[in-house]
């Protein structure tokens, strides 16, 4: 199979204008509207499909983002293998403004979101133990080091729902837990591509400690600006660096992304709903036939 890299740029990372050949790509999804139409383009012999997580100029905030829409939609123009670049909040002193995170592990706490393709109708379970493709972790610290970033490798992003940051009892609580770094936006974006079988790998890229820490005053929109345009600068090179070692063809996940869907229907055949068969052609044809 031929590889594609998707890219979904978060906050501070709303185009990609190292892409060549770039045209925008018009793909309707039964699952709604996406964040916005698709831009397909080249970075070197490596085909690229980027998505602005927020759409154009910002305009949706991540509980108003049509996750579901746009993972059917990168599905159907070919992505194989996915990264998401997000801005974050960081809990550990070692991990200070400018550090990318390459998570490997996630806690959702959102509850506005449609969390899954599947439901009344063709029910499934996917495993999600391990929730990031290991190449493509790979890769990337790989790419990271080329491109000159302050990253490390691993690391738990709690999910929470804003739009509003983190109390500092919510801050505490997350660091008490184990979390690494807080955003908004990696769940549910990160299940719904594993259910659609896509390698999905997480830059989270700090901007600031949250509330967590008792001298400093909470996070504000305006201190974080300008790491977010630093951040951004960074990540650019990042992706080209990726891309430049890219293989053509897809890479086997190790831990079967690509194929969460051999064992995960229950559903009996004939119970399943043919109105949501016909949304999941894209999802989930592979093993519905």
């Amino acid at each position: 199979m031929k590889a594609t890299l998707g890219i979904i740029g978060g906050s501070g990372v709303y185009d990609l204008a190292e892409l060549t050949r770039v045209r925008e790509l018009d793909i309707t999804s039964p699952w709604g509207m996406p964040s916005a139409p698709p831009k397909e383009g080249w970075l070197g012999e490596t085909r690229v499909v980027f998505m602005p997580r927020h759409g154009a100029g910002h305009r949706l905030s991540p509980s108003d983002i049509n996750y579901r829409a746009n993972i059917d939609v990168l599905k159907r123009a070919g992505v194989t293998d996915l990264v998401s670049l997000s801005a974050c909040g960081s809990y550990r002193e070692d991990l200070p403004p400018g550090t990318f995170v390459l998570v490997d592990q996630f806690m959702d706490r959102t509850f506005r979101r449609e969390t899954s393709f599947f439901g009344a109708g063709c029910v499934a379970h996917v495993a999600f133990s391990d929730p990031v493709s290991p190449n493509l972790v790979a890769r990337l610290a790989n790419a990271a080091v080329e491109a000159g970033a302050r990253h490390v490798v691993g690391g738990t992003y709690v999910c929470m729902e804003g739009p509003q940051f983190s109390t500092r009892a919510e801050s505490l609580a997350y660091k008490a837990m184990g979390a690494s770094v807080v955003g908004m936006t990696n769940m549910p974006e990160a299940k719904l591509a594993r259910e659609a079988e896509i390698a999905y790998a997480s830059v989270a890229m700090v901007t600031d400690y949250d509330a967590w820490r008792p001298h400093e005053d909470g996070v504000g929109v305006a201190e974080i600006l300008e790491v977010m345009r630093e951040n951004g600068a960074v990540a650019r090179r990042l992706i080209a660096s990726l891309a430049a070692a890219f293989p053509a063809e897809h890479e086997p996940c190790p831990i079967g992304s690509d194929r969460a869907l051999d064992f995960a229907l229950v559903t009996a055949p004939e119970h399943r709903d043919p109105a949501l068969l016909a949304k999941l052609d894209a999802v989930a044809g592979r093993v519905l036939g």
